[in-house]
């Protein structure tokens, strides 16, 4: 049997067709997602605070995350017990939604490879889904926006590569809305993948809530305030700028363009469709779960509740895309 690494190459040379370069979202497709190597295809545990994980995520707190969500979403929809709870994206273990699946009709948890159909009347919860979507990486070269792409190297190494002007009707239509002149050697990490996914989810006509919280910025601020791009890995707690390294062992991520995916959101018959910092929009729809954590005054509660709303901690760094139909 094939090791990881060796799969992963084949797979990569087997997209380059010929020795040629893959499209970076390629290569992050196939480092997060090819089966058995992939990097969330694998069994491991990849998040919380223990030794070997990677990174942490407010879901990864605990059931206080699940109190504030589900006030939340009573705060903006009135009596949930007719709609069904699902979270998409879970890893693997318990979820932190299920100690407030009583009140909700039923509580479903999505995990990698299940199926996106929504229940007719739904609360759909999303925690850094969009974020972890294959992205592609464009830079300004010569007056023209380029795809960066992967090369394997006849030593099984990789290298990045410009793999040339987008030749699909997604990268055309993105290139089109890009300043042109820009910076030279500017680059732009975008995740069209998650706007794709985002619509499929918000279709089929289901009516009721739908959060997603990550993080990101408008499409403006990535080109203005982040010219090397926002791509980075995360393997150990420690962020890494070398995306290439340890693929399949190591998470490749980048912001999300917030504006983009809230007109998504919009066409889809969503409102409001807006954006909210996680610290105003626990504190605007969950504050009645807010102030009775806070009264109960265990310590480990209230510890959790400034790490989600702290604007030095998750409250400020992530957001809320959300709006219901």
């Amino acid at each position: 049997m094939a090791e990881p690494r060796d799969s992963l190459l084949a797979e990569l040379r087997r997209r380059a067709a010929g020795g040629g370069t893959v499209r970076f979202d390629a290569f992050v497709d196939v480092a997060l997602f090819h089966p058995g190597a992939g990097y969330y295809a694998s069994p491991r545990e990849r998040v919380g605070r223990r030794s070997g994980t990677d990174f942490t995520t407010a879901a990864a707190l605990g059931p206080v995350f699940g109190e504030l969500i589900a006030e939340a979403a009573r705060g903006i929809l009135g009596d949930t017990r007719d709609h069904v709870l699902v979270e998409l994206g879970a890893e693997p273990g318990p979820s932190p939604l299920a100690g407030v699946a009583d009140r909700f009709a039923a509580f479903q948890v999505r995990r990698l490879g299940d199926g996106m159909e929504i229940p007719p009347r739904a609360v759909v919860v999303a925690n850094e889904l969009l974020d972890a979507q294959p992205f592609r990486r464009l830079r300004f070269l010569g007056g023209r926006w380029v795809d960066l792409g992967v090369r394997v190297l006849a030593d099984g190494g990789l290298a990045e590569d410009i793999h040339g002007e987008p030749d699909d009707d997604d990268g055309r239509a993105l290139v089109a809305t890009l300043p042109n002149p820009w910076h030279e050697g500017a680059t732009l990490d975008l995740a069209l993948s998650a706007e794709t996914l985002l619509a499929r989810i918000l279709g089929g006509g289901w009516r009721g809530l739908a959060l997603f919280l990550d993080y990101g910025k408008p499409l403006a601020d990535l080109l203005e305030g982040s010219p090397a791009g926002t791509a980075r890995a995360y393997r150990n707690h420690a962020m890494r700028a070398d995306l290439l390294a340890h693929p399949g062992e190591q998470d490749l991520t980048c912001h999300v363009a917030w504006d983009r995916l809230a007109a998504v959101m919009a066409s889809a018959g969503f409102a409001p469709a807006k954006v909210d910092r996680q610290e105003a929009f626990l504190v605007r729809h969950a504050a009645p779960a807010l102030e009775r954590l806070v009264a109960a005054g265990n310590p480990e509660s209230v510890g959790v509740l400034k790490a989600l709303t702290h604007p030095a901690h998750f409250g400020g760094k992530f957001q809320v895309l959300w709006g219901r139909r």
